[in-house]
């Protein structure tokens, strides 16, 4: 493919630097394209953009801003297979994931959010002695920065609510999955959206992202990635007291009960933790199991990860596809040599796999291990990869006890018959979200 361009004031610019970044596909290790490693010039030029284009289109009513919503909602959608496979291939992720999450979840966050502005009205609260009107206003430009596991799926749950309130956005995709960013830049110049309410530089973090974050004309952040990186976020965004979101990691249990439905569970489980091969922060890497059916769950489990296919990203029937790069590969390999240090007993994977045809990607069969602490470093860190671990519980209060025993407070699950059960145990893990039987 051509060379990618940063989009800035409605328009498609070569960056200022001249340096650019090969961008390779992680199934076979191919050349993609190349994406300009912009630098605080470019940022400056988005972001002036972005703050002249904001007074006149926060002006708008939430309807029109709605309308134009709804234009980006329809221009994706006609494009719907085409973000399915450059999503597949810029990600390694399989075809159906890419067609039932990222394109699907693309095309309604639009949707979704042109329908709240519709609906949306002032606050009135009366008192005694006065009628007290809430207005909402918008912020001013936005940093938006995107992570690569996930990159159109969360570019659009970023940029539709910040525009549909009036704000102006500066995005800045991974530089390790660039392709759908820049199709959403060419559907935004499809549908004619004013110039500078969405623009965009390419780059990595250092060149782009740091410059982009700490910019004295950016109002808020919004930041998905690492959790290393988001305290670089934090820190930079701090001192001019700027809006600040951030979604890190996770180390997320599925917490399974003896009167659990073992078929759903197990099938449940494995999804948990091998969609997108592990690269998803909700992801469920620990999995405990109550002692009286650990053994059945993990003969079971085993034999149900081992069943996956693994291959082609572009095969309707794949369930797995390849990591995201190479330094990643290496990353999930190093926490799987660390897990027998800490010993851990490998029960599948653990190995790269090369698929026929694919020997230049990057690989790795899905690995689960029993035998760790929970207090072990691969039981209580953020692997993001295809690696499970099994731990063993005697009490209910042992199973939260377990599942606390992490810095993150993510997500996580309950497999139980008994909701009554599956409610207190929600309520006592220190988590954002929690699933039941789901």
């Amino acid at each position: 493919m051509d060379d990618l361009r940063n989009y800035i004031g409605g328009q498609f610019l070569t960056h200022s630097g001249g340096q650019w970044m090969d961008n390779p596909e992680p199934a076979t290790g191919s050349h993609i394209c190349r994406i300009p490693l912009s630098d605080a010039s470019d940022v400056d030029a988005a972001v002036d953009a972005a703050r002249g284009a904001q007074p006149a289109w926060g002006a708008l009513s939430h309807s029109e801003r709605a309308d134009w919503l709804d234009r980006i909602a329809d221009a994706l959608e006609a494009r719907y297979e085409e973000i399915a496979a450059l999503e597949s291939r810029d990600t390694g992720k399989p075809i159906s994931l890419a067609r039932t999450v990222d394109a699907h979840r693309s095309v309604s966050n639009f949707r979704f959010f042109a329908g709240i502005l519709r609906e949306h009205e002032g606050e009135v609260f009366e008192t005694a002695s006065a009628t007290n009107y809430v207005v909402n206003k918008p912020v001013g430009v936005g940093a938006l920065i995107t992570p690569w596991n996930l990159p159109l799926y969360l570019l659009s749950w970023k940029v539709a609510p910040a525009i549909g309130m009036g704000n102006t956005v500066v995005c800045k995709p991974s530089e390790l999955t660039p392709m759908t960013a820049d199709l959403m830049m060419r559907v935004i110049d499809e549908v004619g959206l004013p110039a500078g309410v969405v623009n965009l530089v390419h780059g990595d973090g250092a060149g782009a992202g740091a410059p982009l974050v700490a910019h004295s004309d950016v109002d808020l952040v919004s930041f998905t990635g690492g959790t290393s990186t988001g305290e670089k976020v934090a820190a930079s965004a701090a001192p001019a007291f700027k809006k600040l979101s951030l979604e890190l990691g996770g180390k997320n249990a599925s917490i399974v009960f003896a009167d659990c439905d073992m078929d759903s569970t197990v099938a449940g489980v494995v999804r948990a933790g091998f969609l997108n091969q592990g690269q998803v922060c909700l992801c469920g890497s620990r999995v405990l199991v109550e002692d009286s059916v650990y053994a059945e769950f993990r003969d079971r489990f085993v034999d149900a990860v081992e069943a996956m296919r693994i291959g082609d990203p572009s095969d309707e029937s794949t369930d797995l596809g390849a990591l995201i790069s190479e330094d990643h590969l290496a990353k999930v390999q190093g926490y799987v040599e660390l897990a027998k240090q800490e010993g851990g007993a490998l029960l599948t994977g653990g190995t790269p796999c090369l698929p026929s045809g694919f020997e230049g990607g990057n690989w790795m069969a899905p690995t689960v291990i029993e035998g760790l602490s929970p207090d072990s470093r691969c039981s209580t860190e953020e692997i993001f990869g295809p690696v499970v671990t099994l731990h063993p519980f005697g009490s209910e209060d042992e199973a939260v006890a377990i599942a606390n025993n992490t810095r993150y407070g993510l997500a996580g699950s309950v497999w139980t018959s008994d909701l009554d059960k599956g409610r207190r145990v929600s309520e006592a893990i220190d988590t954002g979200m929690v699933w039941v039987n789901t």
